[in-house]
């Protein structure tokens, strides 16, 4: 199997956020939204993609029916996502559709990604800083 860290870590995720978009790096604190989070109320973040299970590329009908399932079950839960995109640096890998979701707790963030099939999620606290978490299994552990 390929080394995932490397490319997790060469990725921009993008939020899109009421008031303009915020572009996030693992482990670096990111103020916008820091200040958006508390301004919010909210002290943690999850952001969930049903894209390429197991990084593994579907085509675009599935994965766009996967992420339709995956919003439904946010909602389903009380959670309202919004929506932001995986940007990897490189032109290899495509831009992967996710949720952001404030107010997540990280254990119904991990069920969610590892019933969607992912190696891993994006998740932080108040100090809006997005850590990098393994999915219980896979890549990483």
């Amino acid at each position: 199997m390929i080394e995932l860290v490397p490319l997790y870590r060469a990725t921009t995720y993008r939020l899109f956020l009421p008031g303009g978009n915020c572009d996030l790096r693992l482990d670096e604190r990111n103020e916008t939204l820091a200040c958006w989070l508390e301004t919010a109320g909210f002290d943690a973040f999850a952001i969930l993609t049903a894209h390429n299970p197991g990084a593994v590329r579907c085509d675009e009908e599935t994965n766009n029916a996967r992420q339709a399932s995956l919003e439904c079950d946010l909602l389903e839960a009380g959670f309202e996502p919004f929506v932001g995109e995986n940007i990897a640096d490189g032109e290899d890998w495509p831009v992967e559709e996710t949720c952001f979701v404030p107010g997540m707790p990280d254990a119904m963030a991990l069920e969610l990604a590892q019933r969607y099939g992912q190696n891993a999620l994006v998740c932080g606290g108040g100090d809006g800083v997005p850590k990098l978490v393994w999915v219980a299994g896979k890549a990483g552990d």
